[in-house]
């Protein structure tokens, strides 16, 4: 069979999730055992795999699962807690006295302080504590949900200290050890052009999502209310991605992401609260009344206004629980530390599953959900609640994570099937790799344009961007080699466009909707995600192609088009915002007027 029916019959699983997923907007529950069959199909019939790989591909996808499930336990159970202790109501409003603006607290939440956790844990953590938060202080679930997975993309290459990097491009690329002797020097120079491409493709990042969230949840269904905050945007975009580049290309990949957040917030908090490049307060921005929102906007929690048995809490006690959550995440994570040895040290394994070389296995005190659990007991006494409500915020929990387990445990399957396709009978490669060959060989000397594309096709279904460095980091610096240009630039343009296949990850999505009972909305959130991914995946292949090839195609090439076309219409559609406005709240005004 030749490589390009290869290509087409790999992208079937694909293309069952957009079309019943995304296209129809089934729930994921029902479109991902769809997916999973065709996989499966494919797997036992096209490709040859024997049974037993594909039984013990889905056991460990189950297994996977759990530990999923458990993540988005104790999220919500975090949640929960903060809720009925009445932490949640002390930080609404100290977020309201930095800004009522809604546009400034999500650009706060979800990008400066979702960076830290994402440095901190990765692996999807930032959505399990940045998305309840948002909710907590009033935002619709949906909306949570979309910052949190927009902001799933800059910071994502150097999550959880550096994996992405450290482990799946080295992996990938220690596979051929022809390539160099010295991998770690090979992959820190990478994730120093990583960090550069991030920088520059991540500026519009905070402003995507504040636009994204006026568009589609707000009242006039206007991009241009959220362009309004431009500057405060640039402004916190590059609080985070100056540290973040310099920590990248002078320290390593270990701490760009959390050091960046944690900058960002130093610098961006206290000159918001001076009004710093913030919008005048007859034009802060927020959502309509409640009762006015759509229905599928909201999830199965319900934030209550639950004042603390005493009266009131002190803002330093309310924060204590998200303190601690950052602290330990950092403390078990830190390799020079003790903690990380010792907490990975209980392993539980099923090895080779049905006789085969597939070994499931989880590390339960490594868990973020751990973390969350141990944090959300801790509240328990810091916060001085009742054994009632404690036992409330628990069953709540449980009822809330039931639902998702039924999306997840054929999306997980799914695409571990997906992965162990490889070694079949029919001498083909895996299933991915099948399709990125299938790419490649029809891009030819423009490969550096769909790199990124095939980096987040990778994370889009493994749900990780280290898994999608370590599947084709490998493939891209050969492919990189073969066209005659500088491989390592092409492996970073696998690695970013990998952190930007975070925002469209299926089972991304069903956890973080499910952290805040949003479940069988997860096609919805998606269409709205692919917005900002394909601009990212699109403008970091035009400035790669642009790095590879302009000392030898000269500085008019497609890739430099590509960059001034979306900078152009960037700069103009922000230069020609005032204007919008200003015919929106004409017509607005002439609406009030009508309607006396």
């Amino acid at each position: 069979m030749n490589t390009g029916t290869l290509a087409i019959l790999s992208l079937l699983p694909i293309i069952a999730v957009g079309v019943f997923l995304v296209g129809l907007r089934w729930p994921a529950s029902k479109a991902m055992p769809i997916s999973y069959i065709v996989a499966v199909l494919l797997a036992l019939f096209v490709w040859k795999v024997p049974g037993a790989i594909v039984a013990a591909a889905s056991v460990n996808g189950l297994v996977v699962a759990g530990t999923l499930l458990y993540i988005i336990f104790g999220a919500i159970l975090l949640l929960n807690t903060l809720q009925e202790s009445g932490g949640i109501k002390t930080i609404r409003q100290g977020f309201v006295d930095i800004s009522p603006d809604r546009r400034i607290q999500v650009i706060i939440i979800a990008w400066l302080f979702g960076s830290f956790i994402e440095g901190s844990a990765g692996f999807g953590t930032p959505a399990a504590v940045a998305v309840p938060l948002l909710v907590g202080l009033g935002f619709p679930a949906m909306a949570a949900v979309v910052a949190g997975m927009v902001i799933q993309s800059t910071p994502v290459s150097f999550g959880a200290v550096g994996t992405p990097i450290l482990v799946g491009v080295q992996t990938g690329l220690a596979a051929d050890a022809t390539i160099t002797d010295n991998f770690l020097s090979l992959v820190t120079m990478v994730g120093g052009r990583v960090a550069i491409i991030h920088a520059i493709v991540g500026t519009l990042i905070p402003l995507f999502v504040v636009a994204l969230m006026t568009r589609f949840f707000g009242k006039n269904k206007s991009f241009s209310e959220g362009l309004q905050v431009w500057k405060f945007a640039l402004f916190a975009a590059f609080a985070m991605t100056i540290p973040y580049v310099a920590v990248a290309n002078l320290l390593g990949p270990e701490f760009p992401s959390m050091v960046g957040g944690l900058v960002g917030l130093a610098i961006v908090v206290p000159a918001a609260k001076k009004g710093f490049l913030m919008p005048p307060k007859e034009e802060y921005w927020d959502f309509e009344d409640k009762a006015n929102w759509d229905p599928s906007w909201t999830g199965r929690i319900e934030i209550k206004d639950v004042a603390h048995k005493s009266g009131s809490m002190s803002m330093m006690r309310a924060w204590t629980p998200y303190l601690l959550i950052g602290l330990f995440l950092v403390l078990t994570r830190l390799k020079a530390l003790p903690f990380l040895e010792w907490i990975k040290a209980w392993n539980v394994e099923i090895p080779n599953l049905f006789g085969t070389e597939i070994t499931a296995s989880f590390q339960p005190l490594y868990l973020p959900g751990t973390i969350f659990v141990v944090v959300s007991l801790i509240t328990f006494f810091i916060h001085q609640m009742s054994g009632s409500s404690y036992k409330k915020a628990w069953a709540h929990s449980g009822k809330t994570m039931i639902p998702a387990s039924a999306a997840l445990v054929f999306t997980v399957p799914m695409v571990q099937v997906f992965l162990n396709s490889g070694g079949g009978a029919s001498g083909y490669e895996s299933m991915p790799m099948e399709l990125a060959t299938g790419v490649a060989a029809l891009t030819g000397d423009f490969w550096p344009l769909f790199s990124t594309f095939v980096g987040g096709l990778g994370a889009f279904i493994a749900g990780s961007n280290t898994v999608s460095n370590m599947m084709f980091s490998l493939f891209q610096f050969n492919v990189g080699s073969q066209i005659g240009v500088d491989a390592p630039w092409i492996v970073a343009l696998q690695a970013v466009g990998g952190a930007a296949g975070n925002m469209i990850c299926v089972h991304n999505v069903v956890a973080a909707s499910a952290v805040v009972g949003l479940v069988g909305k997860e096609g919805d959130v998606i269409r709205k995600t692919i917005i900002p991914f394909i601009y990212y995946a699109t403008f970091a292949g035009g400035l790669g192609y642009t790095i590879v090839w302009t000392a030898e195609k000269g500085i008019f090439n497609i890739g430099t088009i590509i960059v001034a076309v979306i900078s152009t219409i960037a700069v103009y559609i922000l230069a020609t915002n005032r204007n919008r406005l200003a015919a929106m709240s004409l017509e607005n005004q002439k609406h009030l007027s009508s309607a006396k």
